[in-house]
């Protein structure tokens, strides 16, 4: 066909330069008329025009197939896999295995491959090459014979156009090392671990139960009441203050905050990270997420701005004046980790981790108590007998209640709210599981079929307290893993954990969560960094 096509082109105008164009007269014998002239060159050249175009559009053609080809073997060159590499479903060229896993549910959809591929599984996130572990022996080994080999953190490309490589939670190196020893000193410093900040968290609890207690047991959805008070913990640490339920700006924070936290699970998100050039300028979900980051780290930025004004060195009043104080011991900044950036990123990193995992994890545990009366008729029997309604819970309180222990425990087991972990990036070539690990790879660990193992739990699937609990007294379980562990495990457990115990009690001493007439709750849940419930209105009638 192509040669056909090429013939013909080459008959049209300037084609023969020994052939020059005559104006030719054709007639007719039987016409009696004047004969008209028939400009043949004329319709030769329009002939022509139209073959060059075909021509020209061929060409076309064919470099877009052959830069499609291209980019097919230079996928396939890039991502080709070690002959002794994990097995795995069949991934598609660019997009890996993103089309194999419900987006709506890809922690419940991956259990599939695990059954058919086994505990150490290969799964390509787009253009990340990555393995899912799973089962508590492997798990351990990654995280503790393995783990030198596996302290780094994967940083897609959405991320490194916001942040880099800077903050807490996505740094390597010497940059996390520096940072993660400056941030537990600096929590310790103001207050972790210690009787001032659990009388923030108990002070904090009161303003809480007065919120709530303003809706007068009438429907009302509790997600920004509970992520302003847990919020308001890591604020007081990190920049000196507590915000109020009722403050915009604020609350705006808050809800940019949880936009950005559904939105890098969207399709445009995952495709940015595969055609950053192309998608960066087109519109969508990718757009916003970006959007409400920089106005974050404006948020941050401003607050910055404004402790510099009066800030004096030798008293520093939170973790930006530390961090403020720490980086006039840097005069080289290109030595360092302690910079404006990572000032800002690293801020941002404990407001967010401060903020969403606890307060997901809050969320989840009123929501348990509207669904599961006689667990809540339990723990207010119990918080009845230690407590009682004359005083605050504190943390001393914990060791005399195993049962509301019991229950937060397995509120964090059900909810499940970091289905993969925080991902693991290999430093080195690995061998794990008698598998090839090559360097660059992510590591995922599978929590949910941890979470969910019938070997480790009686009723996997139900909420049932009784998980952790023997002979009435609570039980720690080795295969319950939601701060992860390791060196990188959450540098903010203790603090989740007291957080946790007292505005759970504090609210479950003051009221009986009930689902609203009419509406029907359920553990249903979206899909986002975290895995949150969906949004639901509950009522906190007060206890008299």
């Amino acid at each position: 066909m192509g040669g056909v096509l090429w013939g013909l082109g080459g008959h049209s105008q300037g084609a023969d330069p020994f052939w020059e164009p005559q104006a030719v007269t054709l007639g007719t014998c039987s016409s009696s008329e004047p004969e008209k002239p028939v400009q043949v060159p004329a319709m030769l050249a329009s002939v022509g025009s139209l073959v060059s175009a075909i021509w020209a559009a061929l060409h076309l053609q064919t470099l877009l197939l052959a830069a499609v080809a291209f980019l097919f073997l230079a996928d396939y060159f890039k991502n080709r896999r070690p002959k002794n590499y994990p097995p795995g479903p069949r991934r598609l060229p660019f997009f890996g295995c993103l089309f194999h896993l419900d987006p709506k549910q890809p922690h419940i959809s991956l259990q599939k491959f695990v059954k058919k591929y086994g505990n150490v599984l290969s799964l390509d996130f787009a253009n990340i090459p990555s393995v899912v572990v799973s089962g508590m022996p492997l798990i351990k080994e990654v995280f503790t014979q393995l783990e030198p080999n596996f302290l780094n953190r994967p940083v897609t490309l959405l991320r490194k156009h916001l942040f880099n490589k800077n903050g807490l939670i996505f740094s390597s190196g010497q940059t996390w090392k520096e940072q993660r020893r400056f941030a537990l000193m600096t929590l310790k410093n103001f207050g972790l671990g210690k009787k001032s900040l659990e009388q923030r968290i108990q002070e904090e609890a009161r303003y809480l139960v007065e919120a709530i207690g303003e809706e007068g047991g009438q429907p009302f959805d509790p997600h920004f009441n509970i992520n302003n008070a847990v919020s308001n913990i890591i604020c007081t640490v990190t920049f000196g203050e507590r915000f109020e339920y009722h403050d915009s700006r604020f609350q705006e924070m808050l809800r940019l905050l949880d936009d950005a936290t559904c939105l890098e699970s969207s399709m445009m998100c995952q495709l940015y990270n595969i055609f950053p050039r192309i998608i960066h300028y087109l519109p969508g979900s990718h757009q916003t997420f970006f959007r409400n980051w920089r106005k974050l780290k404006l948020f941050v930025s401003d607050i910055v701005d404004s402790h510099r004004k009066d800030w004096d060195p030798d008293e520093p009043r939170d973790f930006i004046d530390a961090f403020l104080t720490e980086m006039t011991k840097y005069p080289d900044k290109t030595t360092t980790s302690f910079n404006e950036e990572n000032l800002i990123c690293s801020t941002l990193d404990l407001f967010f981790a401060g903020t969403e995992t606890t307060s997901t994890t809050l969320r989840w545990a009123v929501l348990c108590m509207a669904l599961y009366p006689e667990v809540q008729e339990k723990v207010q029997a119990e918080i009845d007998k230690v407590i009682g309604q004359g005083r605050q819970p504190s943390l001393a309180d914990r060791e005399s209640m195993p049962y509301t222990s019991a229950v937060i425990h397995e509120v964090q087991r059900i909810g499940n709210i970091i289905p993969f972990n925080v991902p693991r990036e290999g430093a080195v070539d690995t061998k794990l599981a008698g598998f090839d690990l090559p360097k660059g790879i992510m590591i995922l660990t599978n929590l949910t079929a941890l979470h969910r193992d019938p070997k480790e739990w009686a009723t996997p699937d139900v909420f049932n307290p009784e998980h952790f609990l023997e002979n009435g007294q609570f039980k720690k379980r080795e295969s319950f893993l939601p701060f992860s562990m390791g060196k990188r495990a959450c540098l903010g457990e203790q603090l989740a954990r007291s957080e946790l115990f007292i505005f759970f009690t504090a609210l479950v001493q003051k009221f009986t969560f009930k689902p609203p007439a009419n509406e029907k709750l359920s553990l249903q849940f979206r899909m986002s960094v975290t895995v949150s419930p969906v949004s639901h209105r509950i009522c906190a009638v007060p206890r008299l």
